[in-house]
């Protein structure tokens, strides 16, 4: 009886594995085949200032008297024929969304959006870039930060704005803008690095079942889902989350030299008012008030690309989705070895 009960925890063991093993090559799949598919999206434009005019002019016309609302249309027609008769032109603030997964996977799409902007884009013309991210991948967050670095090393300012969160991986990104913005209760900072996953040796070796595999160099693995631990793999993988943490202060320290990086990177996070006295941020309003405000000055359009819509799309952005909100508001960027 005893021999059949520990048969079936086995099973049961080594099927967990076989599922878990199963989800992680779904999600490799997944990610393989995004690039051809966001590779044809087009852009789509939002002139915010004709928008917010229709919603307000919604307003007008319902607490207005018919004869006030006509009179306020004409003033405002002859109001922009004037100005058309003058050639006056407003300069240009381009707003950029971006939502981040663990897979930084909005990554593609920013890489476009930029692309386009460093074409169009003229003197005195801003990108504002609505940023929220709970962190994940090195390599996926370090290609959005070199996205954004591409504006601001032609001079084209970008500020960033923070409504909820930017932490980690999150920071990465925003640390690159000439002026980071947060709302008074977003989260910021979280300037650390963290490798975590199950191991399942003892679980293997308490039924009897090797795991083989053969490496050529002696740290081509260190820390795996089967593999035994031992005191030197634990240091060099340790060592190895040290160099990356080394490299994402140093990073940091490059686009805000007057941050003390040394009390900012202990992967705390911070909100708003706090991070702005510590001078990871450098104004606390929402991207609601700012935007608004330069309509006042400046023609604001919104770039939009057109999402994936197929059943792979979705099961991706929805699986990195969840894992982004249970890492809320504390997640470190996840190393990931090949």
């Amino acid at each position: 009886m005893q021999s059949f009960a520990d048969w079936v925890q086995f099973s049961v063991s080594a099927a967990v594995v076989v599922l878990f093993l199963l989800i992680l090559l779904s999600i490799v799949f997944l990610i393989a085949r995004r690039g051809k598919k966001e590779g044809s999206q087009k852009l789509a434009i939002e002139k915010l200032n004709k928008t917010w005019l229709e919603n307000e002019d919604s307003i007008r016309k319902a607490v207005l008297t018919e004869k006030e609302f006509a009179g306020l249309l004409k003033e405002r027609q002859k109001t922009e024929k004037k100005s058309d008769a003058e050639g006056s032109s407003k300069r240009k603030v381009f707003v950029i969304d971006f939502s981040g997964d663990l897979g930084a996977s909005a990554t593609s799409t920013l890489r476009e959006q930029v692309s386009a902007l460093i074409g169009v884009m003229k003197s005195g013309d801003e990108v504002v870039v609505r940023l929220e991210s709970t962190g994940g991948v090195v390599h996926g967050y370090g290609l959005a930060a070199s996205q954004l670095a591409r504006l601001t090393e032609r001079n084209l300012p970008v500020t960033v704005c923070v409504d909820k969160v930017a932490a980690s991986g999150g920071y990465m990104m925003a640390c690159v803008a000439n002026k980071i913005v947060a709302a008074p209760f977003a989260f910021i900072g979280s300037i650390g690095v963290i490798s975590s996953m199950p191991n399942f040796s003892r679980l293997l070796k308490k039924n009897d079942v090797d795991f083989v595999e053969q490496t050529a160099g002696e740290f081509k693995r260190t820390i795996t889902l089967f593999g035994e631990l031992n005191d030197s793999k634990k240091a060099k993988h340790q060592k190895d989350l040290e160099a990356i943490h080394l490299l994402f202060k140093e990073h940091i320290s490059r686009f805000r030299p007057r941050l003390d990086i040394n009390a900012v990177s202990t992967g705390e996070v911070w909100l708003g008012r706090p991070a702005l006295e510590l001078g990871l941020v450098d104004e606390i309003r929402t991207s609601d008030d700012l935007l608004m405000d330069l309509a006042g000055q400046a023609d604001v359009y919104v770039l939009k690309s057109e999402q994936e819509t197929n059943w792979k799309a979705k099961l991706k952005n929805q699986f990195f989705g969840q894992l982004s909100e249970l890492n809320m508001p504390l997640a470190k960027i996840t190393d990931r070895f090949c």
